[in-house]
């Protein structure tokens, strides 16, 4: 089966050219295929803020937005359920990102989302190769256009996103360094991120012990496995210590009667399509996390359509260049298991090496999250080599306002080129949970020119 739809892809896209790509006519939006390596063909969708304000000393910012999964789509997922302009009634979104930046969303990783490639061995192995190919890409994008040039870049990260973030960081810096991408990097902010998995597995147990989730026995099972994550990673057996991944997040789920792993306030049985650990460590991870937004939005007034009926129905044909064989997400599960060997390796050196070169780095966490907890955000953070860490770390916090209701809303505080905020109220997707103060934080992350909202 898989052979043969491969082979029809092949079929189908032996024409496309390297770049291929489409613009609304008003010039609001450009979209496209850019062919990373051959045969392996990478999607990407630009929006033109009608917000921009032109301010000589503040350049209006460029968003780039990196998903998680690995495998979960930013031009789907990030676009339409968080931060871009339409929600997934195609109806305007009053806390769009737009308000702050243009915005570029990328199906990243190839085989993520409307990206795909015709041989399932082109899928990435690992997070460096994932960067290699969006340095591509954005060498293509903005090596073409200069007046996009003249706008700085942030790479806005979350869950998965920003271990992609951090490698595609350091990647970036080096193809500007050598003349070869023609952009100025801006920062990176890394949104409930993934980059030490050794941390967050840790994490999980006294977490959901304090706040009554676990008791004394299931927090006591929760730590024996991280220990055993924690010994197969010291000895180089990341996939193993994957599988051991799985088999975490089902004791979790059995000895705390299904906690909803993106808000450890709910039941995963309040959403009803969740997946179990079970199915995760089949390398469907992506697909929970959509079920989970999908959730929400069920739960909201208005409801909402299901993401992959609008995206493989009227945001496919709007489009107009997906090649027919290409469905929405339809390569997202093997790409998972390509990169299982990965999964669990950690990305601190490279936000280690991101500050030391003075690029900005800001970590954003929802309160509320716990595969990517606070807990364990601060954990890894404490671990950074970074010259300023020490004075970081003994500074007070700013208490966070949004709305006018006098409210705390999170708290923040920044030293040098590192900053960190606590999202109260939040789970894993900040800017769903509080998409007021998300879209204040981004302002001040990429010092936007705008002072609407």
């Amino acid at each position: 089966m898989e052979k043969s739809y491969v082979v029809l892809l092949a079929s189908v896209l032996f024409f496309l050219p390297l770049a291929t790509a489409r613009r609304t006519q008003d010039g609001s939006e450009d979209w496209g295929y850019v062919q990373v390596r051959p045969k392996a063909h990478m999607f990407w969708w630009y929006y033109r803020s009608p917000y921009r304000v032109e301010d000589p000393n503040k350049p209006w910012p460029i968003i780039l937005w990196l998903q998680g999964g690995p495998g979960a789509s930013g031009v789907g997922i990030g676009n339409f359920e968080e931060i871009g302009p339409l929600d997934t009634d195609l109806q305007p979104r009053n806390s769009t990102w737009l308000l702050k930046a243009d915005l570029l969303f990328v199906d990243n990783p190839v085989g993520t989302g409307f990206s795909f490639v015709e041989d399932t061995n082109l899928f990435v192995k690992s997070d460096e190769e994932a960067a290699t190919d969006m340095t591509t890409l954005l060498m293509e994008i903005f090596n073409r256009n200069q007046s996009l040039q003249t706008s700085p870049l942030y790479i806005v990260a979350e869950s998965y996103g920003g271990k992609f973030a951090a490698t595609l960081g350091l990647s970036a810096l080096k193809a500007i360094e050598s003349g070869k991408l023609k952009i100025s990097l801006g920062g990176i902010a890394l949104g409930d991120s993934w980059i030490s998995p050794e941390d967050f597995v840790f994490s999980w147990g006294p977490l959901l012990k304090d706040v009554s989730r676990l008791d004394t026995n299931g927090a006591q099972k929760s730590n024996s496995l991280a220990q055993k994550i924690k010994q197969q990673l010291e000895t180089g057996k990341f996939e193993d210590a994957t599988n051991s991944w799985s088999e975490l997040e089902d004791v979790i789920s059995t000895s705390s009667n299904s906690v909803d792993f993106y808000n450890f306030l709910l039941d995963s049985g309040m959403d009803p399509v969740s997946l179990t650990a079970a199915e995760l460590s089949e390398g469907i991870a992506m697909k929970r996390y959509t079920r989970y937004l999908d959730s929400l939005r069920r739960s909201s007034p208005g409801g909402g359509v299901d993401l992959d009926t609008l995206m493989n129905g009227a945001i496919r044909k709007k489009l107009k260049i997906i090649p027919e064989n290409v469905q929405w997400g339809g390569q997202s599960d093997p790409l998972f298991t390509a990169l299982a060997g990965d999964f669990m390796r950690p990305r601190i050196s490279e936000v280690d090496e991101l500050l030391a070169k003075g690029v900005h780095v800001t970590i954003y966490n929802g309160q509320l999250d716990l595969i990517c907890s606070t807990r364990g955000t601060e954990a890894w953070v404490e671990k950074l080599k970074w010259e300023g860490l020490k004075n970081f770390l003994s500074m007070d916090r700013t208490a966070l306002y949004c709305g006018g209701d006098g409210v705390t809303k999170g708290f923040t505080k920044s030293y040098k080129n590192l900053h960190f905020y606590w999202i109260l109220g939040a789970g894993h997707f900040v800017p769903v949970d509080q998409p007021c103060v998300a879209l204040s934080m981004v302002g001040a992350i990429t010092h936007s020119p705008t002072t609407s909202k």
